[in-house]
């Protein structure tokens, strides 16, 4: 039986490396994968986590995230206290760090969540014109961003569901055009 080629839209191939991103997440509360795209072209990942050389969330190096695990402390709350980078802020930096030229301007952001005020602020001050991401999260400000012109779409999770179980599938040779 002869398989229909198909590939994932830019948008979900994009989202699939943020969900690769966030894997490497050493946060013990929320995993969030981060890519920045120009031009159909990776430019930077980011997963969240504490800053480099500090003790990874996971063996206690965050305490807000401690007190958010053991219910102390309510999802959205208390952000100022937590030490972790964000996904986004460290794809961000990561431009910055590598001299990537002229930054994130006129880039799209694929993110598993949709920004937190913080990172939606960084995101409208280096120039990101596209928010796509997959869930809510509860410190963004959407007026915010619509008032930046950034356009933010929500994907379908079914259909990222989907992709994982093509990736996951035995190859099929059957895909000759007619």
């Amino acid at each position: 039986m002869k398989k229909e080629f198909e590939r994932p839209t830019w948008d979900e191939y994009f989202m699939l490396q943020a969900e690769l991103a966030k894997l490497r997440s050493n946060c013990i509360t929320r995993q969030v994968g981060a890519v920045i795209v120009r031009d159909h072209r990776q430019i930077a990942t980011g997963y969240n986590g504490t800053p480099p050389g500090i003790k990874n969330c996971y063996e206690g190096g965050c305490k807000r995230c401690q007190l958010r695990a053991e219910g102390k402390i309510a999802s959205g709350e208390a952000l100022d206290r937590c030490i972790c980078n964000h996904a986004e802020a460290n794809a961000i930096m990561h431009c910055a760090i590598l001299g990537v030229g002229s930054g994130t301007k006129d880039t799209t952001l694929y993110t598993t969540f949709v920004t937190c005020l913080e990172c939606s602020k960084m995101a409208i001050t280096t120039g990101v014109r596209r928010i796509v991401c997959l869930d809510s999260y509860p410190e963004t400000d959407y007026q915010l961003l619509q008032d930046a012109k950034v356009e933010v779409t929500v994907l379908d999770k079914n259909r990222m569901k989907y992709w994982v179980r093509v990736l996951l599938e035995e190859p099929t040779p059957n895909l000759i055009p007619k």
